[in-house]
């Protein structure tokens, strides 16, 4: 009886595919170039995408669209699906210009201030979302970065 069930256990362990999903990431068009922000567990793919990143700002700036392209390679082969956003509506988040915003930081890929607002490029929908939750506020104009 034992050995059976040990056999059937095996059996229903090999019954189910698993299927890995893709990480995605969204690449926004800002300032007649590309730029994306992700935090890579693997150091070979940072190291392969190195050259494009941007202390200052934390993220990933493609000038031209051989490095655009270059980059779509290295990702894609990493397993990796890169959405091109060339619309950022959606994505764009603001704050009151004396509100706390740290916490916007980590998943924003870009931000300037005016006189009044803090305005956020937000890295994808599940950081919107979450930046939502926390007190800024969806803004539904373009915006260039």
């Amino acid at each position: 009886m034992i050995i059976k069930l040990r056999e059937m256990s095996r059996v229903q362990a090999r019954a189910f595919d698993v299927i890995q999903r893709k990480k995605r990431i969204n690449m926004f068009k800002a300032g007649g170039g590309w730029i994306f922000k992700h935090y890579f567990e693997d150091q070979q793919t940072f190291r392969d995408l190195a050259e494009y990143y941007d202390k200052s700002g934390y993220r990933f700036v493609l000038k031209t669209l051989g490095e655009r392209n270059k980059a779509l390679k290295i990702l894609e082969r990493r397993g990796f699906e890169v959405a091109l956003v060339e619309n950022a509506r959606g994505y764009i988040v603001k704050l009151s210009r004396y509100s706390r915003y740290a916490f916007l930081l980590k998943n924003s890929v870009a931000h300037f201030e005016t006189p009044e607002w803090r305005i956020f490029l937000m890295k994808d929908l599940a950081a919107v979302e979450e930046a939502l939750r926390q007190g800024a506020m969806l803004l539904e104009v373009d915006v260039r970065f």
